[in-house]
Order: C-alpha cells, then structure tokens, then sequence
C-alpha cells in the first residue's frame, strides 16, 4: 500500500478556488459602494441564495446592515485591477468608483448597486445573519440573476469562458484565471467500473 504524505500547514482560510465576488450597497447618505469579498459562495438551492462573509469594521458591513439589500457582482478577468483596488481601498476613505472610472447601476429588484461592466450580477434581499468569529455572515435571497447578452451562448446559459471569471488564492495572495473545461460534471464518473 502506497502511505501519501501530507504536511501540516496549521488551520488556515484554505480553500481553493475562493470565488471573487464583488459586493455592492448603498450608504445612508445614498453613495454607492462595492467591496470584494471572497469568503463567499451559493449556499441554499431553494431558496436561492448565496453567503458573504464580512468583518464588522468594513463599510459594506455597516451598509448592509442599514439597507438589507445588496448585489454580488462577477468580474471579467480584464477588471483585476480595478477589482484588487476595491478589496484594498475602504469606502470610508474613497468614492470606489470614481476612482476606477467603473459604473454603479442601481438593481431593479433592490435597493443596490452593482458594477455595470462587470457581465454578471445577483440581486440579493438579506435572508439571515449569522456571527462567526470576526465576521457576520450575510445570506441573501437571489431574487435575480442578470447576465450581459454578450457572454450568453448559443445555448441561452452564461458562458463561463466568456465572463473570464478569476479565483483568489488566500495563501498567495495572487489571482488565477480558469483554464477551460476538463470534464462533464456528472458524466465523467459514470466511467469508473464497479
């Protein structure tokens, strides 16, 4: 029998890939933000709803908890650095998108910004909060999802290779983009003999 060896690297927010999400609320006094959280991800089917992570000192986690309603942005791999710049740069301390020239487009089904360059956006009404150690989990029901036309296929679905998503690597600190296709989701295991 082959013993595969495995180092220990200690508990860690070691997760790959975390998504690149990019979240967008509104302030009390009505100015659009948008903060990238990549402790994130679907996490009901019915009710569609996806799960962000978000310390309590953060603006988006004050706005947040004043609006109740936010979006979740999925840049294109051409906006990385307008995306790092938003993970970087408080909304105390700067208009977010003045200064990266992007587009705040209020929802239509929320009282929320999105990026409007970015080709895909979820519309998302505050379901539940939970607390986890330094962060507050917001789970969002998806009320919408909005996809650009230009990164649809000829089968009406979003096209992964068109929007160009990219991943973040928490231990790198670095952003990897998505290589293609490797297999059928349940198909390819089908393969195995039993």
């Amino acid at each position: 029998m082959i013993k595969l060896m495995k180092r220990s690297i200690g508990p860690r927010t070691l997760l790959y890939p975390h998504p690149v999400l990019v979240v967008g609320t509104y302030g009390s006094d009505g100015r659009p933000d948008a903060m990238v959280a990549a402790w994130g991800g679907i996490c009901s089917s019915q009710p569609p709803a996806v799960a962000v992570s978000i310390q309590k000192g953060r603006q988006t986690y004050e706005n947040l908890i004043g609006q109740r309603e936010f979006t979740v942005s999925i840049p294109s791999a051409d906006y990385v650095k307008e995306v790092d710049y938003f993970g970087i740069v408080s909304g105390r301390d700067a208009d977010k998108f003045a200064a990266t020239g992007l587009t705040p487009v209020k929802g239509d089904l929320v009282n929320a910004p999105y990026v409007g360059e970015f080709p895909v956006v979820l519309e998302c009404r505050l379901l539940q909060t939970v607390e986890i150690g330094v962060h507050t989990q917001f789970i969002g029901e998806i009320l919408d999802v909005r996809v650009d036309e230009s990164v649809i296929g000829r089968d009406g679905k979003p096209d992964i290779e068109e929007i160009r998503p990219f991943a973040y690597d928490s231990i790198r600190r670095e952003y990897y983009g998505l290589s293609g296709v490797i297999a059928e989701a349940f198909t390819v295991g089908r393969e195995i003999k039993r």
